[in-house]
Parts: C-alpha cells; sequence; structure tokens
C-alpha cells in the first residue's frame, strides 16, 4: 500500500497565499456561492485550529442529474463518519456520543471560562476524529477538571448518554475519566519509535490483543513472492486474538462496520441510477460490490474501472484509502471526497500530465528505477464539493490514486488538486502577519505575494500528478518494504520531484510560469517550512511524528547540510530573529535532484535501513532553541497552524416524490454541522 497524498496546505503556503490562485474562477452573480470578497472565509478558531468555508462554485454548472449524483455520494461521504471515529480509537464513538449529550442538554451556566474550556475540547475531538491531535497523534488533554466534567454528565437534561446494559451514568463517568484525563491512558494514537512494539504502543483501532510480531507473520504468510498483482492485505480490516488465535475482522456490509456500510451503499445504490455515463455506473456498482463482500480483489476491480472513468464531471473516493494512521503502513482508514471538474483550471494540469513520459525520462534518477513507459496518468483540478470521514474537517490540497502500485504501473492513476480548499486558504489569510514575520528579505516576500498561491498550485500538481506516478519498484520489491518509514519516504519522493522540476525552463515554455522567478516563491517556501515554520505545529519538548512534516523537515535539513560548504542556503539572524536565505536556487535544484535520487534508490531497492537512517537523522529532531523561539513569534500573530472546512449544505428539490434540484449553501456554525451530523449519521 503506497500513500499517495500530499496532505494539508504547507504552513508557508497558507499564511502567504496573498493573490487569488492561479485558474480560479470568480462564482457568477447568479451562482448562490457569495463573492470572494463578500464570503465570510472563517468561522470559528480554538486551540491550533481554525475552521474555514469553502464555496463550490461548479456545482451551480451542473444538469439538475449531475446535481443529485452529488447530493447521493455526498449523503455516502457523510454516512462513514462513525468508521473513521471508531478506526482512530476503539472509544472514541462513546466518548463523542457523551460529549455531543451534554452540549445538546446541559443546563448549567454556558457563559463561564469552564464551558469556554469544556467546548473548545469537544471542538477539538470533532476536528480530529477522535481524542487524538489529527496530525501530531498525542492525545490532548481537557483543561477543565474531572469533577467538573462529571457535573457537566449529570447536569444534562433530556438528552441519551450511550450507556452499556445495566450501565449507570456514575459508571459512565468512571469509566471515561482515565481515558481522557490520565495523559499516560493511550497516549499516542501512532506510535512510530522504531525500539517499540509499533503494535501494542499505538492506540489506533487496527489491532486488539496482538503485537506487531503476530501481525507481521499473519501477513507474511499471506504475502506471494513476485506476484504481478498482489492483493492488498489487510486494508480493510482489524487483526484481533480470538481462542488464541490471531485473524482479522473484515469491514463489509454484514461484517466490520456493517450498519454504516449498509447506509454507504444504500446511497451508492441511488447514485447508480444517475450516474453521467455507463463507465461511472459500473465504477459505482463494483464499489457496491466490494461493499457487500469485503473483498479485496473486487476493491483492485473497482480502481481497475475508477482509473478509466476520465470523461465524468462529477467524480468521488468513497473507501478505505490511505494508510498513515497505521503503524505497519498496511490498513487504511476511512474517507470520503465528492467532487467537481474545474474545466478551465484543469488545462493546466492537463499539461503536465501529457508531458509525463518527458519528465520521467528526463528525471535524474538511476535509469534502472525509470518507467520505460508511462501509462494511463489523467490528471484534473476540481472543487471539493463534500468531503467526508479522515478528509474532513481536515482535507488535502491534491490526491493521487489509486495506491496499489501495479495497477498504476499496467493501468494509470489520476491525480486532482482541490483548488477550491486552496483558494479558500488564500482568501482567508489576506491579513496575515506571517510573511513579514517570516520572510528574510523584502525580495522574498514580495516573490511570495506575487507568485505563492501559483507556484503551490503548480507544486501540488507536480507531487500529485507526476511525483507519485514516477518511478518502479525492481522485481520482488513490495510496497511495504520500508514499513513504518514508507510514508515519509514516499512523500519526500513527490515532493522533491516537485522541486526539481519546478525550476525547469519547461515549466515556462508549457506556460505553467511566467518565469522561473515565480518557482523561487516555492523554494523559499518549502525551506523555511521545512526548516522553521512547521515547528509552530510542534509542542515543546515533542518530535516530529506526522510522515508530512518528516518529509519537509528531512528534506530541508538534508540539503542545507549538503549546501553548506557553498553556502547554498545559510541561517541568518536579523533583529535578533533566525531566518534562512537561499543564496544559489540552481545549486539547490540540483541538490534537490540529487536527494530525489537517493530516496528512488531506497524506494526501488525497499532498503528499510538507509529509510531509517535518513528519516531519524534528518526528519525527526527538532532544535529546541530555534522552536521556542518560532513559538514565540507565531505566537504574536494570534494564528492557528492547522485548517479545517466547514462542508456546505445540500438540500434536495422534491415535486412528485422526485427530486428535480438540489440548492447549495454555506452554513457558518460549526458546531450545528457537527450536531447534526451526530444525529444524522451515526450508525455504529
Amino acid at each position: 500500500m503506497i500513500m499517495k497524498r500530499f496532505l494539508l496546505i504547507p504552513l508557508a503556503f497558507a499564511a502567504l497565499a496573498l493573490v487569488p490562485a492561479c485558474g480560479k474562477k470568480e462564482p457568477a452573480p447568479e451562482t448562490a456561492a457569495p463573492a470572494a470578497a463578500a464570503f465570510q472565509w472563517q468561522v470559528d478558531q480554538f486551540a491550533d485550529l481554525k475552521i474555514l468555508r469553502y464555496q463550490v462554485s461548479g456545482f451551480e454548472e451542473l444538469t439538475p442529474a449531475q446535481k443529485e449524483l452529488v447530493y447521493y455520494l455526498s449523503e455516502a461521504a457523510q454516512s462513514g463518519r462513525d468508521i473513521t471515529f471508531a478506526q482512530n480509537y476503539k472509544h472514541n464513538l462513546l466518548i463523542r456520543k457523551t460529549l455531543d449529550a451534554v452540549v445538546e442538554g446541559y443546563k448549567g451556566d454556558r457563559k463561564g471560562p469552564e464551558w469556554a474550556k469544556f467546548m473548545v475540547y469537544v471542538k477539538r475531538v470533532w476536528f480530529s476524529n477522535g481524542i487524538h491531535h489529527h496530525y501530531a497523534y498525542d492525545k490532548f488533554i481537557p483543561e477543565f477538571t474531572p469533577d467538573y466534567f462529571a457535573s457537566l454528565i449529570k447536569g444534562s437534561e433530556g438528552v441519551a448518554f450511550p450507556l452499556a446494559p445495566g450501565q449507570t451514568i456514575d459508571d459512565l463517568i468512571t469509566f471515561l475519566r482515565p481515558i481522557l484525563f490520565d495523559p499516560a491512558v493511550d497516549a499516542k494514537k501512532i506510535s512510530l519509535d522504531p525500539s517499540e512494539d509499533l503494535v501494542t504502543h499505538s492506540a489506533v483501532n487496527f489491532y486488539e490483543g496482538v503485537t506487531q510480531a503476530e501481525v507481521e507473520k499473519l501477513y507474511g504468510a499471506l504475502i506471494g513472492k513476485n506476484d504481478p498483482t498482489p492483493i492488498s492485505y489487510g486494508l480493510n480490516s482489524r487483526v484481533v486474538k480470538k481462542n488464541g488465535k490471531v485473524v482479522e475482522e473484515v469491514a463489509s456490509i454484514n461484517g466490520l462496520y456493517g450498519p454504516a456500510i449498509a447506509k454507504i451503499v444504500f446511497w451508492l445504490e441511488k447514485a447508480a441510477g444517475v450516474a453521467e455515463n455507463d463507465q461511472q455506473r459500473k465504477v459505482i456498482e463494483k464499489l457496491i460490490e466490494y461493499y457487500r463482500t469485503g473483498d479485496l480483489k473486487k476493491f483492485d476491480e473497482y480502481n481497475v474501472l475508477w482509473v478509466g472513468d476520465t470523461a465524468s464531471r462529477v467524480d468521488f473516493v468513497n473507501g478505505f484509502i490511505e494508510v498513515y494512521n497505521d503503524p505497519m503502513g498496511r490498513k487504511a482508514t476511512w474517507e470520503a471526497l465528492v467532487n467537481i471538474k474545474d474545466l478551465a483550471a484543469t488545462r493546466r494540469a492537463e499539461a503536465i500530465s501529457a508531458a509525463a513520459q518527458w519528465f520521467e525520462d528526463n528525471s535524474p534518477i538511476d535509469p534502472r528505477f525509470k518507467k520505460k513507459e508511462v501509462k494511463g496518468v489523467s490528471a484534473k483540478v476540481i472543487d471539493a464539493a463534500m468531503l467526508g470521514g479522515a478528509v474532513y474537517p481536515s482535507t488535502p490540497i491534491g490526491i493521487n490514486l489509486p495506491n496499489a502500485t501495479w495497477i498504476r504501473k499496467t493501468h494509470g492513476s489520476k491525480s486532482v488538486t482541490l483548488e477550491n480548499i486552496t483558494y479558500a486558504n488564500t482568501q482567508a489569510s489576506l491579513a496575515s502577519g506571517f510573511g513579514p514575520e517570516f520572510c528574510f528579505s523584502a525580495e522574498e516576500l514580495d516573490r511570495s505575494r506575487k507568485y505563492g498561491p501559483q507556484a503551490g498550485n503548480l507544486h501540488t500538481d507536480l507531487h500529485e500528478v507526476l511525483g507519485h506516478a514516477s518511478g518502479q519498484l525492481m522485481p520482488g520489491v513490495s510496497v511495504e518494504s520500508l514499513k513504518n518509514y514508507h510514508s515519509p519516504i514516499e512523500e519526500a519522493r513527490a515532493d522533491l520531484f516537485a522541486l526539481y522540476y519546478i525550476m525547469d525552463n519547461k515549466m515556462v515554455e508549457l506556460g505553467l510560469l511566467p518565469s522561473l522567478d515565480a518557482a523561487k516563491a516555492d523554494y523559499d517556501a518549502n525551506i523555511r517550512n521545512g526548516l522553521m515554520t512547521q515547528l509552530t505545529r510542534i509542542q515543546p519538548g515533542k518530535t516530529i511524528t506526522q510522515a508530512h512534516m518528516r518529509s519537509r523537515s528531512m528534506v530541508s535539513h538534508w540539503v542545507y547540510e549538503k549546501g553548506l560548504p557553498q553556502k547554498v542556503v545559510t541561517r541568518e539572524t536579523k533583529d535578533g530573529k533566525t531566518f534562512f536565505a537561499i543564496n544559489d536556487y540552481e545549486k539547490l535544484r540540483r541538490l534537490y535532484g540529487e536527494l530525489l535520487a537517493v530516496i528512488q534508490k531506497i524506494t526501488s531497492e525497499g532498503d528499510y535501513a538507509a529509510a531509517r537512517d535518513l528519516v531519524e537523522k534528518y526528519g525527526v529532531q527538532v532544535d529546541p532553541v530555534l522552536h521556542q523561539e518560532v513559538l514565540a513569534r507565531y505566537a504574536k500573530l494570534n494564528l492557528a497552524p492547522y485548517t479545517g472546512f466547514l462542508n456546505p449544505e445540500l438540500t434536495p428539490v422534491i415535486e412528485n416524490g422526485r427530486i428535480v434540484d438540489v440548492k447549495i449553501s454555506y452554513p457558518v456554525d460549526y458546531v450545528q454541522q457537527m450536531l447534526r451530523y451526530g444525529k444524522q449519521y451515526s450508525f455504529l
């Protein structure tokens, strides 16, 4: 299983995006989406998080049948919400339902500081789909006391708490107390410490009562050698021990997570009835077949069909997709995304995909690791229409799927860039003081303002469309060979591909950048982010754990160290503050190419030891002095380093028992959307 996602918007892009994104059209006056200047982008901010809204400017261009399709797929996207909570931690659903009941039913003081602290905690649980930070993986502890929590539960009326048979309210309080308040209980959702048992030290709910060695033995017996079409074993299951035997519980309509999957299937069946074309209908029907059986061969068949559907305006992702949350890099968290092709902006991505073979042939990697023939690389720019599961509220800005290497090699892949998500971040950050605080020079700041969004979108396209699709594994090498280091290595590989090529004259030749000065803005942002500003997402005393952050840190620290003799990148001090300045962009590009060659070799040969050494040396550790400085500077800006999104709401217009239209609206109340989701999509 290969992770193909460029998750979240890099902090440097989000805060410095001061002009509209390239190719993004403003909503037409007659559409439901208000003009950008009048639209309220940010609706909430708490802890280290902010909530934005996003516009779906292409929605009103759809036919009534396409809108109906979007509605059905969106209902399917929300129907799996409980699955994601349950996968992240075994007690998450119990906790969320308890918190929801208090928010709705508490009759006491809702204006005091303790209630405010409680609501911050509740919002964090909603945001992270559980009690562990969505990015750092640590359990976050309430800032209110256990006694206050007990008083909230006992002071709630007219609501039902999730009590087990024979359980009392006091029993529920006693049970939840250590889970919520004891820092030592299930402290880490994902453990990536190679000196520990990765399974037993992770709180994520993919395993129960088994060890890492037992899991490796189970799948080692299943995986065939030199299988040209290997199944992604374990993708949609839990591994548990029953009667002393290690077995899988497989997700299906009659198995694990059955009630939620049944509801997903219900909406998918309706979607199949209004599919845009026969190919899309076959895609949806095959996904239904997979959900009914849990058979991963059916999932591969679905992916082959899905890759071939390039004509549809409406598209979707729905299923157990990415394995970031599994310390073993095998089990996928459920997610869903409904999207609409942005026809104008897609021309940018199509220009890149059309030249895929040129990029592969000219890559600075060993010729043995290059694909002789790049097949089926399709790309488009989309408007997200609905986010669900693991991509809600926090969503990627680019996706490249499917993950199975053999499908990508034989049938190709689809890459998407979520333009309306980056656009929302751009608009929300117009007044940010981030750029002046962390850019070393006026020239760097001006480049970021002038070219940052355009370069950032192109970087994402290169990362997703070509980076993940490039290169090949050597015969006999499994995609699981790098284990817990696979995710940061894979993300670094795709990122380095983007960094190497964005400074190529090919970008200007294809009309994707006005000049290579725009590419310099991307280099500025990546060095600044990887060496310094992403530290705002790390708590004091902690190391880097999230795969994308490890990737950015590893790449930036490696090129910084290797370029020191020639002062390619230097650490500067101005007004008592630390900055990083790029002195030679062309030499930096060559360093990116050298590291790309190193990482492609590690990937192609499945060299676990080399991956471990590279990630641990350059991607994990944090300079505590610099960290303290960056946190202090960032705190003065009153910004939140992580962004999530409020979904639009779709309302069907029904005449004579049939949907004749669907209206879209943009709510502004995060709490109300979360409470509604808790009632409407609670199936487990």
